[in-house]
């Protein structure tokens, strides 16, 4: 169980801090619930006590695992050849797998195409979750800011690309 002041990921929003915890009745029922306030796009959002382990909730990485994440962000490669519905199937697997590693894949592979090619619709909306879930993970780890984050992001993308 955690407390009020923990740092947790969700899967799906990112990181986030618990700011509370409350109850809430639903149906004559009556559960617990975090409030978590997510590190970037200022969401909160009641996560249920009980549902915490099926969502996929867990703590946030240290911040010697970050610098891993950002170093394993810098020396992936980038693939370019699935085609466009079994590359989103699969990215939407990784993001859901709530993965830091699997999620930075997404990111790199999504920013590298987008800045080569452009990106549909369906995975512009992609890559705003895999930029959103990584960033807040990387700034609650404490391994740097928001701006100076992106900026290591940026900076290798364009150097992957060759720009």
């Amino acid at each position: 169980m955690y407390s009020i002041g923990d740092k947790v990921v969700h899967p799906m929003h990112g990181a986030g801090t618990i700011k509370d915890v409350k109850k809430i009745v639903l149906g004559g029922v009556e559960r617990e619930y975090y409030v978590v306030c997510f590190a970037v796009g200022n969401m909160i959002s009641d996560v249920p006590v009980d549902g915490c382990e099926k969502i996929g909730i867990r703590d946030v990485i240290s911040k010697d695992e970050a610098k891993k994440v950002l170093e394993h962000f810098r020396d992936m490669e980038v693939g370019d050849d699935i085609n466009w519905n079994k590359r989103q199937r699969e990215n939407m697997q990784r993001l859901k797998s709530g993965d830091i590693y699997q999620v930075a894949e997404v990111l790199k592979e999504l920013m590298c195409r987008d800045r080569r090619k452009g990106l549909s619709t369906s995975e512009r909306k992609t890559l705003g979750s895999a930029r959103q879930i990584v960033l807040s993970e990387l700034i609650l780890s404490g391994v740097a800011g928001e701006s100076d984050i992106e900026m290591i992001l940026d900076d290798t993308v364009l150097a992957a690309v060759g720009q």
